[in-house]
């Protein structure tokens, strides 16, 4: 009997265990630990919101859709993704529309290798619910333009080019710490012109969506979250932009413990994602 009684509360103590181990936690950003209810409350108040991922992580990818949906019920939406590369515009709005299926619009679009796991459920609902969702980023080969050449290779496009960046000159701080920590992370392998092309992303993707902004709706954008924590890199744009609107910015971070939020996490953004590092990755 006492063997059965030890053995029950055992096997207690071990599924309550294993019951409260979380695969995240939802923090603020003083890293004080706040519901979906709460977060989804204040994106539902702001004009545009940052919703920085770790391209890989599923659970960056599931919330996104969930947020995404929830927010329809209440708001007029607007959706853009770094994901799509401005020049690709026309055959993204040929498939919302269904004039093409999803077989051609990989041979027309530049889709990433993730995009059928990742990014196909969001797109298709924007399909279904017929909602605008615009392409922000630079296309990547006038990215790499800069990135070996600089901010000065940008001038010898053909107008029809230009259209598919931001307007230049293409303002730029090399102090932002985002930025600078480019060249700390890279070591030799840093470049001025490297954070030069960062920056050439980050101003384009804040560019088309502050053009694609309609008042009175909620734009919501995913973008790798390097591209707007610690508000910087997209926001810093948008903020010169117009400083008026109401941003609210999402970051996802991977830890060990998710119990709670380590120091070099807090303040990144205004809602940070804290994932269990034994997540299982899409790629």
């Amino acid at each position: 009997m006492k063997k059965t009684l030890l053995f029950l509360i055992l096997l207690l103590i071990t599924s309550t265990a294993f019951c409260q181990k979380k695969p995240f936690v939802i923090y603020n950003s003083a890293g004080k630990k706040v519901s979906y209810e709460k977060m989804f409350k204040e994106l539902a108040r702001k004009d545009i919101v940052l919703f920085g991922e770790l391209h890989n992580n599923p659970i960056a990818h599931w919330l996104q859709y969930e947020v995404t949906s929830d927010l329809s019920k209440v708001r007029n939406l607007v959706l853009g993704a770094e994901m799509f590369e401005t020049d690709n515009q026309t055959p993204l709005n040929d498939y919302l529309k269904n004039n093409i299926n999803f077989k051609e619009l990989d041979s027309l679009a530049r889709l990433w290798p993730n995009y059928k796991t990742d990014y196909a459920p969001i797109v298709n609902f924007a399909k279904e619910n017929n909602i605008q969702f615009v392409a922000t980023n630079i296309p990547r080969r006038f990215a790499n333009l800069v990135y070996k050449k600089g901010f000065e290779v940008l001038d010898s496009l053909t107008l029809e080019e230009k259209s598919w960046i931001a307007p230049l000159p293409i303002p730029f701080d090399s102090e932002l710490a985002t930025y600078k920590n480019i060249l700390t992370m890279m070591g030799d392998h840093g470049t001025p012109e490297l954070v030069m092309a960062q920056a050439s992303k980050d101003a384009t993707m804040a560019f088309f969506i502050n053009k694609n902004y309609v008042k009175g709706d909620l734009f919501i954008h995913f973008n790798g979250s390097y591209h707007s924590d610690k508000y910087e890199g997209i926001l810093w744009y948008l903020k010169r932009a117009n400083a008026d609107l109401n941003y609210v910015t999402i970051s996802t971070v991977s830890q060990t413990d998710v119990n709670k939020l380590l120091t070099k996490n807090k303040n990144i953004a205004d809602f940070i994602i804290c994932v269990d590092d034994n997540m299982t990755t899409t790629y």
